[in-house]
């Protein structure tokens, strides 16, 4: 698993107080005017350039000249930074976050900790908290972005309760990342206001995508599930006020012991109510946060679903909708399923296990959540084709 963030940051020189962000840098002769916005990446050296945000030492070298403000010596296990990620560093607390990696497919925004929804399975338990300081921050940061970067994320808490601040930073990668992908998570519910559908709408963002979660087709196990009652409803408005308006739908749809039972019904409700959402992506559990406190009750092994699930990608797929399997590894799904089946785990967090080794369609498989190495199925094995 990559870390992205450390509290083990060593301070080797007098620092700034107040957090800031600065983008990695590894040219030390970058001209004087843009050197205020760059950490510069430090292998050896015994002199520094002036200038620059901050100076990250790697290797646990230090130089013998004097240190410039704001150096620091890198823990090893961020010793991968490189030109173009974007950091977020707070001296007073030795601690550095990695908000943005140029090389990496896997790009999501925490925009804020806070959420309405307390959902059994949620991977990311909410915080009631003032962190509004987020939004700043990353308001800087997205213009240290690389502008050819495929995909961002926004994820949570619900990013919704944001309200206006929202709207602003789509605005902001809109702006800055024209060419950038935008996969928004949401629970859906504010959208039921069709005015601020309308607010994000006018955005016109090039590539939009709200990815929106609906766990039942009845509104007792959806409210049940995420411990909100009027959820389902809210939810569904939200879906239909967005299509409206001409924004594109993802719905999600979280496998688990709650959930399962009713895959054939829900994939019936979104073929008759709701077949013009553009993607349905039918997932695994992440076994964190809530999940794994509440792995007793929710977690099922996979194959013991095959059949509620090959029921529901067929439903959706007959009628037309673009289906995903997601979070699953090939060796669990019934073979029908493969073509449904996607690498969707975020590279940050996937890794194999022993049991993979040799396995002829690794290269394929959507592996394991890093935090599934206790809680998996115990049907995992290498296939030979």
């Amino acid at each position: 698993m990559l870390k992205l963030s450390s509290r083990q940051l060593r301070v080797l020189s007098e620092p700034e107080a107040e957090p800031f962000v600065a983008r990695c840098t590894s040219n030390a002769q970058l001209p004087a005017s843009v050197r205020a916005t760059e950490a510069l990446l430090v292998d050896s050296a015994t002199t520094f350039p002036e200038g620059f945000r901050a100076y990250l030492i790697r290797g646990g070298g230090q130089a013998e000249s004097a240190l410039p403000p704001n150096a620091f010596a890198l823990p090893a296990a961020l010793a991968y930074l490189a030109d173009g990620d974007v950091v977020r560093i707070s001296p007073s607390r030795g601690a550095l976050s990695v908000l943005f990696r140029k090389n990496s497919p896997s790009n999501s925004l925490l925009v804020t900790e806070r959420c309405n929804h307390f959902c059994v399975m949620c991977s990311q338990p909410p915080k009631e908290a003032d962190d509004s300081y987020i939004v700043d921050e990353l308001l800087r940061a997205i213009p240290l972005f690389d502008d050819r970067t495929r995909e961002v994320g926004i994820t949570g808490g619900e990013p919704t309760l944001l309200g206006p601040r929202l709207l602003e930073l789509v605005a902001t990668l809109r702006n800055y990342l024209p060419r950038t992908a935008v996969h928004l998570l949401s629970n859906g519910r504010r959208f039921a206001d069709d005015d601020y559908t309308a607010a994000l709408a006018a955005l016109r963002h090039p590539d939009l995508m709200l990815g929106i979660p609906l766990y039942a087709d009845v509104s007792d196990v959806h409210d049940y599930v995420v411990q909100a009652n009027g959820a389902f409803d809210e939810t569904i408005r939200g879906i239909l006020s967005l299509k409206r308006a001409g924004v594109r739908v993802e719905v999600r749809f979280v496998i688990h012991r709650d959930t399962y039972r009713r895959l054939p019904q829900f994939a019936e409700f979104m073929a008759r109510n709701l077949v013009l959402v553009d993607h349905v992506a039918l997932m695994g559990l992440e076994p964190i946060g809530f999940a794994k406190a509440n792995a007793d009750g929710i977690w099922i092994d996979p194959t013991e679903y095959q059949a509620e699930l090959g029921r529901a990608a067929n439903t959706l797929a007959r009628a037309g909708m673009n289906v995903s399997i997601y979070n699953h590894q090939l060796c669990v799904l019934d073979r029908q399923l493969w073509p449904f089946a996607r690498q969707s785990i975020s590279d940050w967090k996937n890794e194999y296990i022993a049991e993979c080794d040799g396995c002829a369609v690794r290269h394929r498989c959507g592996g394991f959540f890093s935090s599934a190495m206790a809680m998996h199925s115990a049907h995992i094995r290498a296939l030979s084709s």
